[in-house]
């Protein structure tokens, strides 16, 4: 710890996927703010080209899938900077195909990322924050990680953990002092439909090409045409930690406003619908 960097850095962020995209956005918000960054991806020359030689930036190759090298990359950033206050697990993949489309390769390469990566990279951090009794770990979700959708069903899968393993990490570290926070992005101008960040299942069932089908036209024609300001989504992430009493859930977007009002509503009313069934399978008090 001997060459640790003690210039008066508002926070420290260690943000996975940075080299481009909503992670380099984020970073570059969170740098703009006067905050340390570690900017943590595949590519770190891309990293490096992209911020040049900023204050408080520390490119670190990682690939959040070798758990390891989470580690290395953590230790990295106690020996520059002493600690990690905020954790933003960003990196991940989409895949677009029904269900059964998607070939098992696939969806498992997706779930190492998106999935297992975070946790990876989360069980390297938890215990600086935890000896620190602080800390803000954000696990970028989406709009399909609170409402599935035919063409996304495996993607949606993946953030459904996510938010998953959120409301139990919420939960735990809470009385640590530990913030977590979930957000769901709706549809922003980003790459996330390009080939880079979005896997198109070669298998076409025509069965399922007014649902599935439907859903990869319409990807089609939305790319890079998306509703959100990713910019805007970034600087949100800087409001989002400088919050006292920061959210469990953030919904970005007012598209992913819509789908949660939308879903909250079906299952408002299902649950109505069959309410008498529900109650009948307890024992009798």
């Amino acid at each position: 710890m001997a060459n640790v960097q003690h210039q008066d850095f508002k926070r420290v962020w260690f943000i996975t996927g940075a080299s481009r995209g909503i992670g380099a956005l984020i970073a570059e918000a969170a740098l703009a703010d006067g905050n340390a960054v570690v900017a943590a991806g595949r590519q770190v020359r891309t990293i490096a080209e992209r911020f040049g030689n900023a204050p408080g930036l520390l490119p670190v190759a990682l690939d959040v899938t070798d758990e390891a090298q989470a580690r290395i990359a953590v230790q990295a950033t106690l020996d520059r900077f002493g600690r990690i206050d905020v954790l933003v697990n960003n990196a991940g993949f989409g895949l677009l195909g029904a269900v059964e489309e998607s070939a098992d390769e696939d969806v498992r390469r997706m779930y190492d990322t998106n999935v297992f990566g975070l946790l990876n990279v989360t069980r390297a951090v938890l215990p600086v924050m935890r000896a620190n009794r602080s800390g803000h770990v954000i696990n970028i979700s989406s709009i399909g990680g609170y409402q599935s959708a035919a063409g996304f069903g495996v993607y949606c899968s993946t953030k459904f953990a996510v938010e998953g393993i959120s409301e139990a990490l919420h939960t735990e570290l809470a009385p640590l002092g530990v913030h977590v926070s979930v957000v769901e992005p709706g549809y922003f101008r980003t790459d996330f439909l390009d080939a880079s960040s979005l896997v198109v299942a070669p298998r076409i069932i025509e069965d399922y090409d007014e649902t599935s089908g439907a859903v990869r036209r319409k990807a089609a024609q939305l790319n890079h045409k998306q509703p959100g300001n990713p910019v805007k989504l970034a600087d949100a992430m800087v409001t989002l930690v400088d919050a006292a009493a920061p959210p469990l859930r953030l919904a970005l977007g007012t598209d992913t406003l819509a789908a949660i009002a939308a879903k909250n509503a079906y299952v408002t009313q299902e649950t109505q619908t069959w309410r008498a069934l529900s109650a009948s399978t307890d024992f009798p008090a």
